[in-house]
């Protein structure tokens, strides 16, 4: 299942609103067989405890979320991303943070540099915010939307505005809107929060330590590059990480270009205490070997 489309089936489910599928998707496939395969160790790994990790649900769609905790509680994995309300109950039964919520966007397309959205987004921001401070987590995802011929100048103004109005909110509750960084060039064509300088920007402008950004190391590397620099430069900006492998967004072993360990060690420099989620689109034939893998390989 593409992200796109789990996302706004996922917005649908909470809001009751039906999404459009206007806007671009990953162009990353696979060949996953449709059956779901069991780990083929069912020994709980150790972690070292410096990175605390967590996966993204869409990714795994395949495999039921009744059998898909214990497979993560099994790698050593604490958390698990892009879940919304209907499903916190059972990840409380695990014993599984969400380390970041969704429910609330319109769509990955339709977000809060287009003033017409903002009486939609505010409303579901706004039911939102106190459910997930209920339910004892922090984080809630946001999307800047696509650009639409809109400069990006005009775009950052726009969503200050649209912002502002729920940011007291989110202070009041202690949730962070954390807005994701997509690349432009092969994913995510014409979306606006597409660089760093650009997301830091409204950080700034908004001036909350509850909006911060989610630094898709992924996305950033496609349309960037200097993906340790800027993590140094710029930590503070960044409450959450994603990860995949550059070309392809699948498995982040030696069959891709980034250093993840190295990636990874900078990123505890910096003092981090936030999650890293694996975003990769599992090619093996056998799913959750991929997702062991790669924490194996992120547990500096």
């Amino acid at each position: 299942m593409k992200r796109r489309t789990f996302i706004q089936n996922t917005a649908a489910l909470t809001t009751g609103t039906i999404l459009t599928s206007a806007g671009c998707a990953t162009t990353a496939t696979t060949s996953m067989d449709t059956t779901p395969t069991a780990p083929t160790t069912l020994t709980p790994s150790l972690r070292k405890g410096n990175i605390r990790h967590s996966v993204s649900r869409w990714c795994f769609g395949k495999y039921p979320l009744e059998e898909f905790l214990p497979m993560l509680k099994d790698i050593g994995i604490p958390a698990i991303d892009l879940v919304g309300p209907d499903d916190w109950d059972t990840l409380k039964k695990h014993g599984i943070d969400c380390s970041m919520c969704n429910g609330a966007e319109i769509n990955l397309v339709d977000g809060w540099n287009e003033p017409k959205f903002h009486e939609q987004l505010v409303k579901n921001y706004t039911e939102m915010i106190p459910k997930v401070a209920a339910a004892g987590y922090k984080n809630l995802i946001c999307f800047s939307g696509n650009r639409r011929e809109m400069s990006d100048e005009v775009g950052l103004k726009n969503c200050v505005k649209g912002l502002n109005i729920i940011m007291p909110l989110a202070e009041e509750n202690g949730v962070t809107i954390i807005m994701e960084l997509f690349n432009s060039k092969v994913d995510h064509p014409d979306y606006m929060c597409d660089n760093t300088p650009w997301a830091i920007k409204l950080c700034d402008q908004l001036g909350s330590e509850h909006f911060k950004l989610l630094y898709d190391i992924y996305h950033m590397q496609i349309n960037e590059g200097d993906i340790i620099r800027t993590i140094r430069n710029h930590n503070s900006y960044f409450a959450h990480y994603h990860t995949a492998g550059v070309p392809g967004r699948n498995e982040i072993n030696d069959t891709q270009e980034l250093n993840y360990p190295a990636i990874m060690r900078a990123i505890l420099k910096t003092g981090f205490k936030g999650y890293v989620a694996q975003e990769f689109i599992p090619t093996y034939e056998n799913p959750i070997d991929a997702l062991r893998e790669s924490i194996d390989i992120c547990d500096v």
